[in-house]
């Protein structure tokens, strides 16, 4: 009887793979065109060199973290040299491609023409998508835009046709969504999952999916760097480690090319929403879901709850029962949160957002377009409005003030060095605003002249103070940067008053109603907070508020008597600070949560990355 059974599985298997002939690809993952040590691009040119002297390499594919920053220059540096390979290559993007990327990912897209792929070779099925994070931090995240494209794609796939995907990130819970991902796949025959990321080669768990990890093309802190060799056969997917300038090979692991019909019934760990039991007196109104990733703050004016997405869409929501009301197509993603603004002359609100296509535009409260002004470059910060002026940063390293009325430009201010992806703030006659290039800037509001540029003395791009939107007390500016600090600056002399990194808090910051208190979310399961003073941190509490590891770049809000934030896992707070005790929690997915809008203390607009955008509302 056992080998009557044996017999038929191997029958199945032999059926599922009778067409797949055997071949080789290379596989090769975290480039980091443009690292510091200037080693990347030889690394990457010898593999080029090594994959073009073979003659038995089918096709490339390359994981993600093709660059260090996704800077333009760097993507057309990878593109040249890949560019020179004999054979076809297929790329997707990583989180270092898109999280600091000063066009909000999309020259990946219009350099390398996607950021996913999906081909068929010798019969196996070929699926990758890109993971983010996008311009702010968080953890991997598939695009809801490409989990939709994938889930369109897999229908076309029978369910015995073998596949293997291919990610950035592993199908872990370093990547926030990886459960949907892994359920899409369990429903087919999925033979393996590659990914990139931690910069060594291993096997990685996706539940039951057999799983690989590839190595960085980069050489450390060896003479040379790598990449893998995989070949596929009709029983067998093998990796062999190889060497591009001695040809050394190790071959190091592999899996079995058979029939995968996954348990529907077995159980995984996944998110746990339980929290949303623990405090029933909050629940949302309507819960929204866009086509696209939501990476910023939804506006809420005249009965509308408005906000752009990462299809470039800018999508207007009645209040009251979350139902779409209009829609306007921009030429590329938004990660800027709108400003609106009654203009009295006109007696009509207009909105202001801009676009990764490169505009900045003004709608009327029913969704006509206004005006538009053009930069060189995305624009992914958000806009500020004052009067008759908008203030807005863009990643052509331009910051502006616009007319509110015609879009003309009133002044610009162009010696950044690094796009500005977060919301200015206004003290009086000057405007501050952090860039992508380690500086603090200081501006006269009426003219763009520079008063003062502060840094936090990092050499590391990556620990400026961008992300944050600093606040203002008593003439001293509060900042938070990923160095870990907070810093107290003179908002007249832009001198540093003092910096600790005693709590921990990496770029969420916040100003009390009464401006007694700055308050910040650590790394760490904390909320703190601090006297407003220019003499020296003063710790006032911190509470252990339960959120685990945490380092999403949403802002701190107070309302009310309650202090409102969201966490990098798709959790809202609301904390009373005079008790220091947690008011309610409600969990909405499991990805970041952008600066919550709080309209009062009992309703809270909330949008996540995925692109849920969602009414929180209390009963207390």
């Amino acid at each position: 009887m056992r080998s009557i059974w044996f017999a038929f599985f191997l029958s199945l298997c032999f059926s599922a793979f009778s067409q797949t002939k055997p071949f080789r690809f290379a596989f090769i993952s975290d480039t980091h065109i443009g690292s510091p040590n200037g080693g990347a691009e030889e690394d990457l040119r010898r593999t080029v060199a090594d994959i073009n002297a073979m003659h038995d390499i089918a096709f490339v594919v390359l994981t993600g973290d093709i660059t260090e920053l996704g800077k333009n220059e760097q993507l057309a540096l990878a593109k040249k040299i890949l560019d020179s390979l004999q054979v076809p290559y297929y790329i997707i993007p990583g989180n270092h491609d898109t999280g600091w990327s000063e066009s909000g990912g999309l020259r990946f897209n219009q350099v390398f023409g996607d950021d996913k792929f999906s081909f068929t070779y010798s019969g196996i099925h070929f699926i990758g998508c890109a993971s983010g994070p996008y311009v702010r931090m968080s953890d991997g995240h598939v695009p809801r835009n490409a989990v939709n494209w994938m889930r369109d794609k897999l229908k076309t796939i029978g369910e015995k046709e073998p596949v293997i995907f291919l990610n950035h990130y592993p199908l872990d819970n370093g990547l926030d969504n990886w459960y949907e991902i892994i359920d899409q796949l369990r429903a087919k025959n999925t033979v393996l999952a590659l990914c990139g990321h931690g910069h060594t080669n291993r096997p990685v768990k996706a539940d039951d999916i057999p799983a690989v990890m590839g190595r960085s093309n980069l050489r450390a802190k060896a003479s040379e760097g790598g990449y893998n060799l995989v070949d596929v056969r009709t029983d067998s997917i093998t990796f062999t480690e190889r060497k591009p300038v001695s040809k050394a090979e190790r071959k190091w692991t592999g899996v079995a090319l058979a029939l995968q019909q996954y348990d529907r019934t077995k159980v995984f760990p996944r998110p746990d929403f339980s929290i949303n039991q623990t405090y029933p007196q909050v629940s949302p109104a309507w819960t929204y879901q866009s086509g696209a990733n939501v990476i910023s703050t939804p506006a809420v004016v005249e009965g509308l709850v408005v906000f752009g997405n990462q299809n470039g869409q800018i999508e207007a929501l009645d209040k009251k029962s979350g139902k779409r009301k209009w829609t306007v197509q921009t030429g590329g993603p938004v990660f800027s949160s709108p400003a609106f603004t009654p203009v009295v002359k006109q007696k009509e609100t207009r909105l202001v957002v801009g676009s990764a296509d490169g505009k900045v535009y003004c709608f009327s409260i029913n969704g006509k377009v206004l005006w538009t002004h053009t930069t060189d470059a995305a624009v992914l910060g958000s806009p500020l409005i004052e009067n008759s002026f908008v203030y807005i940063g863009g990643s052509d390293h331009v910051f502006r003030a616009l007319d509110l009325n015609t879009g003309n430009e009133r002044w610009r201010f162009a010696e950044l060095n690094g796009p500005v992806v977060s919301k200015p703030v206004i003290s009086g006659s000057t405007i501050i605003f952090g860039a992508w290039d380690k500086n603090l800037y200081a501006l006269d509001k009426n003219d763009g002249r520079l008063l003062w540029k502060w840094n936090n003395g990092s050499p590391v791009i990556n620990y400026s103070p961008a992300a944050c939107i600093p606040v203002i007390k008593d003439s001293v500016v509060y900042v938070v940067a990923p160095d870990r600090y907070l810093s107290a600056i003179g908002l007249a002399s832009g001198q540093t008053l003092w910096r600790t990194n005693e709590a921990t808090v990496r770029e969420s910051i916040g100003l009390s109603t009464d401006g007694n208190w700055i308050y910040g979310k650590t790394m760490q399961d904390t909320v703190v907070a601090l006297r407003t003073n220019s003499r020296e941190p003063q710790f006032a509490w911190k509470m252990h508020a339960g959120f685990g590891y945490e380092h999403a770049p949403s802002m701190l809000v107070e309302k009310d008597g309650r202090l409102f934030f969201g966490t990098r896992n798709g959790v809202v707070y609301a904390i009373t600070p005079a008790t220091q005790k947690i008011a309610w929690a409600y969990k909405i997915d499991n990805s970041m949560v952008n600066t919550v809008n709080v309209i009062s203390g009992k309703q809270v607009i909330a949008a996540t990355m995925d692109g849920k955008v969602c009414l929180l509302q209390t009963t207390e």
